[in-house]
């Protein structure tokens, strides 16, 4: 079988890597790829969004599976779009991936299918949202409605905080039209973890959990970014918990939208916060995280591929999931100025001599190639990737191999899974 990837990032060099693994699998194209995603797949100059491009491609080039890593296609339609002339494609239809494309539309479904998450309320004129929030109990949690690439989200402990950021959304248009509604939501106190299933519209199968780091400092300070690292199994997400968020969060999802009459298949990612072992909704995606694939699959021992196949057709219900059970770590290496402006075109030094380190793996997401060299061409430009005995053992070996590799302006947390330490 031939796979496609959609995607250039390095949850898309996580899933190539992955994908190449797989029995069925006799090449991968990836469109449009990376540097290092080029050492196992044949990169395709086609972007993301390009949905007629890309369906031409694999009508082309007899393409047995498309597996689309980033949510902007998928809110696009992508899924329809290939469906339509009998490719077959992994992922959410557009009906589904709203869910990622519209916070509102999220809390709509959430609040009818009695799914636990945080009041909020929903607004599209600046002047009522600050009246709103000069009347509400502070903290507060102001989101852009649309995709806004992980940074339309801003936690606001007073009053003026939450005032600024409906500014930057609404009136200052900062995420475009992606603001053109604001969700203004009752802040969540407990802890973060990300808890990822496939489903094939009946079935829910869950993957290990994760936990994120979204703020670009150590201690959780400074904005938010894509994500700076993550790390597999989190330890808040206890036995009782998973059980939670499986009957609370994900069956109740799926369930609503097959009362609607609606096929969900593909990937259900809940950013769950979690107080006194009880699981609330965050936000939903309806892809992998990023950089959480890269610990996740790092650990995952199953076909991939035939994960895939089993929720297109409709028989996960007939799959065990086989997990390594030892702690997986990624830590994000990122440009100068992320998440701001940042630099591109370093050259990457030290990429072999991480290479060598045990049980490590180093994920490319934003790198390109110019002259034989690689080099930056994104924010996030590493996920130095590693499994350990324990968790401090995985630590090590990723700290161990992002110390071998350097750029001019490199920056990284340097607490990357801590809150593990102490569980």
């Amino acid at each position: 079988m031939q796979v496609l990837v959609v995607g250039g990032g390095g949850r898309e060099h996580a899933l190539v890597w992955k994908i190449a693994q797989s029995p069925k699998v006799t090449k991968i194209y990836c469109a449009p790829g990376n540097a290092g995603i080029a050492g196992i797949a044949t990169c395709v100059n086609i972007p993301a969004d390009d949905i007629g491009g890309l369906k031409k491609f694999a009508l082309d080039n007899g393409i047995g599976l498309t597996v689309v890593g980033p949510e902007l296609p998928l809110t696009m339609g992508i899924v329809d779009s290939f469906e339509k002339d009998g490719l077959r494609i992994f992922g959410p239809n557009a009906a589904v991936a709203r869910l990622e494309g519209s916070k509102q539309f999220a809390k709509e479904i959430m609040r009818e299918a009695g799914i636990p998450t945080a009041d909020f309320a929903i607004f599209t004129d600046a002047a009522a949202a600050k009246k709103y929030i000069r009347e509400k109990q502070q903290p507060l949690v102001v989101k852009a409605d649309g995709l806004a690439a992980g940074k339309g989200v801003f936690p606001c402990h007073t009053a003026d905080e939450a005032v600024i950021a409906v500014d930057r959304i609404i009136t200052q248009k900062e995420f475009g039209d992606a603001g053109s509604v604001v969700v203004i939501e009752d802040f969540l106190e407990g802890e973060e973890a990300s808890f990822i299933c496939f489903t094939d519209g009946t079935t829910v199968v869950p993957l290990p959990s994760s936990q994120d780091h979204k703020r670009i400092f150590d201690n959780d300070a400074g904005p938010n970014t894509g994500g700076m690292g993550a790390y597999s199994p989190a330890p808040v997400v206890t036995p009782e918990v998973h059980e939670r968020a499986m009957e609370t969060v994900m069956k109740p999802l799926v369930a609503a939208f097959a009362a609607r009459g609606i096929p969900f298949k593909g990937i259900i990612y809940a950013g769950l916060m979690i107080q006194n072992g009880i699981p609330r909704v965050l936000e939903f995606n309806m892809r992998m995280g990023d950089p959480e694939t890269q610990p996740i699959l790092f650990r995952l021992e199953s076909d991939l591929v035939e994960l895939m196949e089993g929720a297109i057709d409709g028989r996960l219900a007939q799959i065990d999931v086989q997990c390594d059970p030892r702690p997986a770590v990624c830590v994000v290496m990122a440009a100068k100025g992320y998440p701001d402006k940042y630099d591109k075109g370093s050259a990457i030094l030290g990429l072999d001599d991480a290479a060598q380190i045990p049980d490590t793996f180093v994920f490319h997401a934003g790198t390109a190639l110019k002259d034989g060299c690689v080099v930056t061409s994104g924010g996030r430009v590493l996920g130095v990737t590693a499994r350990g005995a324990t968790i401090q053992d995985a630590v090590a070996s990723a700290y161990g191999a992002v110390k071998r590799i350097g750029w001019d302006g490199v920056q990284y947390r340097k607490d990357i899974a801590q809150r593990a330490f102490g569980r």
